[in-house]
């Protein structure tokens, strides 16, 4: 396939053919801050890699530190060992909407995807390592990480932490009503979407909470923000 023919196809240049969308092309988008746009609004990602010469999917906690997407996990777990150094998949989905046709065909769902295809580079070096699971903690609560004891050397020892380029990858979007036959209009049965959106809930107190302590400023923060 020639660059030509991936310019004409798309309203903008894939930057290759792996994450080339050909399906409703027109949801597509290659730009990098539509791609950030759902990384950091995604919490989990599913990691796709090769075990046995079978695929294995896992779902694994995710974030953003500038153009590269950092994957979090127990040093031991297939993943992470199987993940360094060769091409891995990491997808994410955000539902945003169920969309009820007037036909069971036309059904549908609105959504925020993105599939990231690179190499998993390991994240060795202690200090890098650390840094890097501090951004973990700042995206489950922003400023929690000085609340907390000091990780320790071991800790950090019993994490592995994979880094993806984002480099190669794609969004796909699909927003707005149903998209019915034209003949089925006149069809007397309701049809439009059900939103669907993801909060963070009234925290619940650890039973073993030491008395007298409040909930943080931090955490009643994020109480019905929406993903």
């Amino acid at each position: 396939m020639t660059d030509n023919v991936l310019e004409q196809s798309s309203p903008n240049v894939p930057p290759s053919e792996e994450v080339w969308v050909r399906r409703a092309s027109e949801r597509a988008s290659y730009d990098a801050d539509a791609v950030n746009e759902v990384v950091d609004s995604a919490v989990v990602a599913h990691v796709g890699t090769v075990r046995d010469g079978k695929p294995v999917v896992i779902p694994m906690f995710v974030v953003r530190d500038g153009d590269h997407l950092l994957l979090h996990g127990a040093p031991a777990a297939g993943v992470i060992r199987r993940g360094k150094g060769v091409d891995v998949c990491v997808t994410m989905t955000l539902l945003d909407g169920l969309v009820l046709a007037r036909s069971g065909f036309h059904h549908s769902l609105n959504y925020r995807s993105a599939v990231v295809i690179g190499v998993a580079e390991p994240v060795e070096g202690e200090v890098e390592k650390e840094q890097a699971l501090e951004l973990f903690m700042e995206r489950l609560v922003p400023t929690r990480q000085a609340d907390l004891r000091p990780t320790t050397e071991k800790e950090i020892r019993g994490t592995g932490v994979l880094k993806v380029s984002l480099a190669q990858a794609s969004v796909k979007v699909r927003s707005g009503p149903p998209v019915d036959d034209e003949e089925d209009y006149e069809h007397g049965m309701w049809a439009g979407v059900v939103p669907v959106t993801t909060t963070f809930g009234e925290p619940e107190a650890d039973p073993r909470l030491n008395d007298g302590i409040e909930l943080p400023a931090n955490v009643r923060a994020i109480v019905g923000r929406v993903l």
